[in-house]
């Protein structure tokens, strides 16, 4: 198995001294994130989808073998709500380009208010050409049904398996050959961090369900007090282990 371990996002202020050297400079910040992690999520491209030059410079800063995930732009899911996705999809993969072979996995997180409607997800679905993966992380509850389960299997994505206070808030479906994992907070002492034996659980389930030639990519979300950088490093090693 292929682990793609980083964190969503790597601009963050409170990270000097915990991964970032006092001394080193905010425009050297990935080429240092890089020396940790193998991967990152671009978390801020859905507020603000950066331009095609933006991620061309990325992909310039970042070792051959490094992989760039990108979390859609919000027009697309918190504004469209999936409709009418062919052009905010085209323009997205417009940009997502610059990053040419650094491009990693599109995450598609749904607003917590949209109700399943598993015709309007192939849809979406359906505007991603075949080459580019795709995970989908719905947040109501009324999408774990068979016939969503249906949709994202035969469209090759993933279902984005979502963890919230160090417990599982979306079915473990395997939907594909490649699984995406998001740690949004743990429930360890120091807040948000991800206690070991909660890591230790993940690893268990992740490699019960994806064969050792199967990609997975898990990104840390808890970015408050460095403890995404920390509970990466830290599962890093578990599965090192």
């Amino acid at each position: 198995m292929t682990w793609f371990v980083g964190t969503s996002g790597w601009q963050y202020k409170d990270w000097r001294g915990v991964l970032y050297p006092a001394g080193c400079p905010m425009r050297l910040w990935l080429e240092e994130y890089a020396t940790r992690f193998p991967t990152v999520e671009i978390n801020n491209a859905f507020y603000r989808l950066p331009s095609r030059e933006n991620f061309a410079d990325w992909r310039k800063r970042v070792p051959g073998d490094f992989v760039v995930a990108v979390k859609a732009s919000r027009y697309l899911t918190h504004i469209k709500r999936l409709k009418e996705p062919r052009e905010p999809v085209g323009r997205l993969l417009a940009h997502a380009e610059g990053l040419g072979p650094r491009l990693g996995p599109v995450l598609l997180q749904l607003p917590p208010t949209l109700k399943a409607d598993a015709e309007l997800l192939d849809a979406c679905l359906s505007c991603f050409p075949s080459g580019v993966r795709v995970a989908v992380e719905p947040r109501h509850e009324s999408w774990w049904t068979p016939q969503v389960r249906e949709v994202l299997e035969s469209r090759g994505a993933a279902l984005c398996w979502a963890d919230v206070r160090a417990r599982p808030v979306t079915p473990l479906w395997r939907t594909t050959d490649w699984g995406y994992v998001r740690f949004h907070e743990g429930r360890a002492r120091e807040w948000p961090r991800y206690g070991g034996r909660s890591l230790e659980t993940w690893a268990g389930r992740i490699g019960d369900t994806w064969a050792a030639d199967e990609d997975v990519y898990a990104y840390f979300n808890n970015d408050p007090n460095g403890a995404a950088v920390r509970d990466a490093t830290a599962f890093t090693g578990l599965l090192g282990r």
